[in-house]
Parts: structure tokens; sequence; C-alpha cells
């Protein structure tokens, strides 16, 4: 089936199993194997790898981002609440069960449907227990976590598939602890894939969660929160992946500017950094349905370089914002953008931005709701005169400038 788009848009198509998808302009394949996007449109959720295949575009441009791097009882792994909002991670659920917005129909749907934890597998109640088994994880494995505080850096790099994948769950009081907001991530998810990761804490390290070359990993009903920087950082060709149902605040207690909440891909002055001068294709991601603020920067920062992502029923606090100007910050292509609500901004609810050549087109919002309470832009800004779709869906409060700088559609 084809979707309508405006004159000049990218027509998307329904991608199944075998299929392709066009979405801004990139194709996404999808294959048999695996774990990725499937289905992105109409039906149900299919276990697939997406590979995008498009034209780069040159790297002209800059972004100012540097990169900041640096045997018990079984637990109850405790949901952090409904995850309904968006229509994405469950099929027609009312938004107003999670206080988000309507979703759009025919929404994309995610990646790597809402899981259960299983009951048996390998227990751990110290971290010394938790990095060994971290270490010797294969797939169909699952790792157990104790009630406790499990301080350190903790990495996984065990790769998995959709058949039996890889799962880290405890409890909301199953803590890990990075120590320190000055420098290190407190969760690694170095080249991993399919790993499923849900219920813990995560707290008090530079970055949170970091994945690093991932692919159809879900993180899920986590809280994450005292972090230098980011909480949660999907990198270095990371595809896929979705974030669902979290819990993100008090980030950037380090750098206000860099306190994102969830943060796609990577800046174009870090693209040499992380992967030899092109363009960081962290593509097909979904953060879905999670609550995030307090957050100093941007509750979600979409990075030039990525493609066809969705960012759907998220409830978004800006009132913590002093390093940005939005909730949401979108500089890659063909991402989907709807049935989220935001409340305080000091600026814009939801931007677009060109920063690199090529980049920040094709993406499209719908059926968001903006409060701004008194910010000083408006509710949606597209940068410069590139195809970029505000529907008449969305709506907007407490904005001085209105619902758009552009004609809404």
């Amino acid at each position: 089936m084809t979707r309508a788009t405006p004159p000049g848009r990218q027509a998307f198509l329904a991608s199944g199993r075998g299929r392709t998808a066009l979405v801004g302009g990139a194709v996404l394949a999808v294959f048999a194997a695996g774990v990725g996007v499937g289905a992105l449109f109409d039906g149900g959720p299919d276990a697939a790898v997406v590979a995008v295949r498009d034209p780069s575009p040159s790297a002209a441009g800059s972004a100012s981002d540097p990169v900041g791097e640096t045997r018990s009882q079984p637990p109850t792994v405790e949901r952090a609440g409904p995850s309904t909002a968006s229509g994405v991670s469950t099929s027609g659920a009312a938004a107003a069960a999670d206080g988000g917005a309507a979703p759009s129909a025919g929404a994309p749907k995610a990646p790597v449907p809402r899981f259960d934890c299983p009951v048996t597998g390998t227990r751990a109640s110290s971290a010394a227990q938790l990095t060994a088994a971290l270490a010797g994880a294969s797939p169909g494995d699952a790792i157990l976590l104790a009630d406790g505080v499990y301080t350190g850096a903790f990495v996984a790099t065990a790769t998995a598939g959709a058949d039996a994948p890889i799962y880290l769950c405890g409890g909301r009081s199953a803590v890990l602890d990075g120590g320190s907001t000055s420098g290190g991530y407190v969760l690694h998810l170095d080249g991993a894939t399919g790993w499923r990761v849900a219920g813990l804490t995560v707290r008090n390290g530079q970055k949170g969660i970091m994945v690093d070359g991932g692919r159809g990993n879900a993180l899920q009903d986590l809280l994450v929160e005292e972090t230098g920087d980011e909480a949660v950082h999907l990198r270095r060709q990371s595809t896929g992946n979705i974030v669902r149902g979290l819990t993100i605040r008090r980030t950037g207690l380090r750098k206000e500017k860099f306190g994102e909440g969830v943060y796609v891909g990577s800046a174009e002055s870090n693209w040499c950094d992380v992967n030899g001068c092109d363009p960081d294709r962290s593509d097909g991601n979904f953060v879905l349905d999670n609550r995030i603020g307090p957050t100093t920067a941007e509750s979600v920062d979409v990075k030039e370089g990525t493609t066809g992502g969705v960012v759907a029923g998220n409830v978004l606090d800006g009132s913590g914002l002093v390093g940005a100007d939005s909730w949401v910050d979108v500089k890659g292509n063909g991402w989907v953008v709807t049935g989220n609500r935001g409340t305080r901004s000091p600026t814009d609810g939801f931007q677009t931005h060109v920063v690199a050549d090529g980049w920040g087109r094709d993406n499209t919002f719908s059926r968001n709701v903006a409060d701004l309470a008194g910010g000083s832009g408006v509710g949606y800004y597209l940068h410069k005169d590139v195809p970029n779709t505000v529907s008449c869906t969305n709506t907007v409060t407490g904005a001085t400038g209105g619902l758009s700088n552009r004609p809404c559609t």
C-alpha cells in the first residue's frame, strides 16, 4: 500500500518481510533474518534487519556537541507505568491512558514488541556476579538481578536474535550505579544485538546507557536518572533499537547543554571520531511512550546522519531546560514525530534544524500536543526552506508565536 504525502515528498511504502519501505527518500531494505524494523506501517511486528540505502549527502556545516567520553529469590520486575500512548508499541490504545496525544493513523510499528522477562535464569546479587554474567551471556540467556546497588561500569557485547534474545532484568530497586557523573557509561551495549533490558534503575554516570553499534535491542520500563550528560545514547550505526516506557530525569549534572534524555546518532562535528568521518547512520530507532524530564537539554535529540526513526507517545517535561530551547530537535531525515505531549519550554516545542547539507528534511510532525506555558517561540519550528511537514492535527497552547513558523497541512 502507499501513503499519500504532500507534493514533492517521497511516498511511504508498506514494508513487510522481504519488501522495502521508502522513508523520506531513503530505502529501508527489510530482510527476514535478525532483528530490526518490520512492518513499518500497517500490520504486526515482523523480525527483520534494516539497512538504509540512500545517497550520502555532503557533510557541510557543523554542530557544537563534543563527544563526552570518556543466588537469591527471583526479583520482581516493576513496571514504570502503562506504555500505550504512542499507538505504536501497542495496538490502537487510547492516548489518554498515559497522558499522550492521539497517534496518527497508520503509525509505524515498533521493531521489537513489548516483552516479559523470564522467571528463570542466571541470578546475580553483586557487581562481580553481574559482570561475569554479562561476559558469559549467550543467546537465550536471562540475567536476573536481586534488589541492591551494583556499583561499576557494566558492558554487554554478546550478539543474539529475535528468536533467542538475551535478557537483563530486575526490579526498580536493582540499581546500576556508575559511581560518578564525571565519566564513564553505567551500562554499555557495545556491539550487542538482541538484548532485552527491563525494570532496572540506572544512575550516577556521565552517561546512563550507551548503545554503540547495537541492533535490535530493547530498553523497556527503566528508570535512568542523575547523569552527568545524557541518559540514553544510541550511537555508531545503532539500528532498529527501541527505547520504550522509560522514566528519565535529572540529567546534565556535569554539563547542562549535554543533558539530553534520549540522544540518537552523532553530531557532524564528531563523525570523524566515531565513524571514520562518515555520517553516523543510527537509523530506524524508536523512542516510544517514555516520560522524560526534567532534563537540562532536549528530551529527544535526533542528530544529522540518522534516518527513518520514530518518536511517539512520549510525555515531555521541559521545566528543567537550560541547555536547549525545545523538547525535540530533529536534524536527521524521514523521522516520524507523533502523539507526543510536552509541557513548559523556554522557546519552542518541537524543532528541525539543518546543520549539515542534505539533512534535517522529510520529517513529519502529527497529533502532538504542545503546552509551552508562555514560551517565546512556536509549537513547531522548521529550520530553513527544506521539505518538512507540520500537520494541522498538532495543537499548541501558551506559545507567543502560535502553532508554527510554517503553515500546517
